[in-house]
């Protein structure tokens, strides 16, 4: 079984991380998602921002850290947005992960990825705060570090969480390729361990 941590959205801890571990507890692997903004949960995104940058983003990535110390080294780190960019601060320190995983966000690649490594990134196609230029830069990006990478985006009416049902960027048949792909790449990092 693998271990999967997901980080929140600017939004904080709430239903679409809650359901998150649910899913990929129900299919057979472990997985948690803490509170990085201990207990606040923002009404919209611009209260969102305003959390974050209260709490500062070093507390932020401190608490992720926090969050780690007790799970295996292989523990695959996962984010929602902003979340993606908490996994990506941890990912340099953490060699041994089975695996990386971006939802809703591009967030740098480490510098010490390890090769071959298994990433998935998953965006709405268009997404407001990813353009396509930083995609394909992201592309390339990935290309050159010899991590393997899929990309997949989601065409149509859902917005940039489009995975969560909460919101109005909704899109419930891109919400459910997404955790099927999601439960997929999981279950190949657990038959490779």
């Amino acid at each position: 079984m693998a271990t999967v941590i997901f980080f929140h959205s600017v939004y904080g801890l709430r239903s679409l991380e809650h359901e998150a571990v649910e899913r990929v507890q129900a299919a057979g692997h472990k997985a948690f998602a803490p509170d990085l903004y201990d207990g606040l949960i923002a009404r919209s995104i611009e209260e969102g921002f305003e959390f974050k940058d209260e709490i500062g983003w070093p507390t932020i990535c401190e608490r992720a850290e926090w969050a780690l110390a007790g799970l295996p080294g292989s523990t695959v780190l996962a984010g929602f947005s902003m979340g993606a960019a908490v996994a990506a601060s941890l990912w340099p320190r953490r060699e041994r992960t089975a695996g990386i995983l971006f939802l809703h966000g591009l967030a740098a690649i480490a510098d010490n990825a390890r090769k071959g490594l298994p990433l998935q990134l998953h965006l709405a196609d268009p997404d407001p705060f990813e353009p396509a230029e930083d995609v394909a830069a992201w592309r390339l990006a990935a290309s050159r570090s010899g991590i393997s990478a899929e990309v997949f985006t989601y065409p149509g009416g859902g917005g940039h969480l489009y995975t969560d049902a909460s919101l109005p960027d909704y899109d419930a048949r891109a919400a459910d390729l997404t955790w099927k792909r999601v439960i997929g790449f999981l279950d190949a990092i657990d038959a490779q361990t």
